[in-house]
């Protein structure tokens, strides 16, 4: 049997990129996945593609940034489908600027898209998750472990969802809940852009990566989530996954 025979999965930003890498993974291993996004061409484009692994996997539009609709995202999956196994809050936006030039929009663009979402997510997962012993799945970044130039707004919400889902192990745990964290460097479509557009500054942070690569989206950090949202990973909770090549080896 495949790692994740039948397992119900959600991933917000599921439509392109690192998300869709995850969901392509995931299905290749049985599971049912359920994609979120805002951008509704490219998702049923990938819901298409998805459903040729996996044909009960769906698309789901919604804007992250609708607070009040959030525990809809939940119950509509587990109305359709009738539990949920693994929730990955993988969607988020943010802009590039030097803190004195942060403003409280640009805050609220990090924290409504990334932060905010995933709380409130975990919220309402929470009494489906109970039910199966579920895993959730949370993204971090370089951007805050080292504390990235231009990365202010970035680094700060990707930090508060590393110290959420750590209190959310603790608290979780005894219900058989594991809560990981993945930090990628990946090969996704906008890296991809950002190499042409920047190939110095490319190539400087290539260099920096002791594998000599980024990792691809789907053989790389989707099969490390294939992992923690596995029975193999039951014993592991609270923990940040430096899926980056050994960029930044933690202590």
């Amino acid at each position: 049997m495949s790692k994740l025979q039948d397992k119900v999965v959600i991933i917000t930003g599921g439509a392109g990129g690192i998300g869709f890498g995850m969901a392509k993974a995931m299905a290749k291993e049985g599971a049912i996945v359920a994609i979120v996004d805002v951008n509704e061409e490219t998702g049923k484009a990938s819901e298409k593609l998805l459903q040729e692994i996996s044909p009960r996997s769906m698309f789901l539009k919604a804007d992250l940034m609708d607070r009040e609709n959030l525990p809809n995202i939940i119950k509509t999956i587990v109305d359709n489908y009738g539990k949920l196994d693994v929730l990955v809050n993988n969607a988020h936006a943010s802009k590039q600027l030097t803190i004195e030039n942060i403003t409280q929009a640009d805050l609220d663009l990090s924290f409504g898209t990334g932060f905010y979402p995933t709380f409130f997510l975990m919220q309402a997962a929470l009494p489906y998750l109970k039910e199966t012993k579920g895993n959730i799945i949370n993204f971090a970044s370089g951007a805050g472990l080292a504390g990235h130039e231009t990365q202010g707004a970035y680094a700060a919400a990707k930090e508060a969802i590393r110290g959420i889902s750590r209190v959310a192990a603790n608290e979780w745990g005894r219900f058989g809940i594991n809560v990981n964290i993945i930090s990628p460097v990946a090969n996704s479509e906008g890296v991809q852009a950002w190499a042409k557009a920047q190939p110095e500054y490319y190539e400087a942070v290539l260099s920096k990566i002791p594998m000599g690569r980024f990792g691809e989206v789907e053989e790389d950090i989707g099969r490390v989530a294939v992992f923690l949202a596995s029975e193999d990973s039951r014993y592991i909770t609270g923990q940040t996954m430096m899926v980056d090549g050994g960029s930044i080896m933690l202590r």
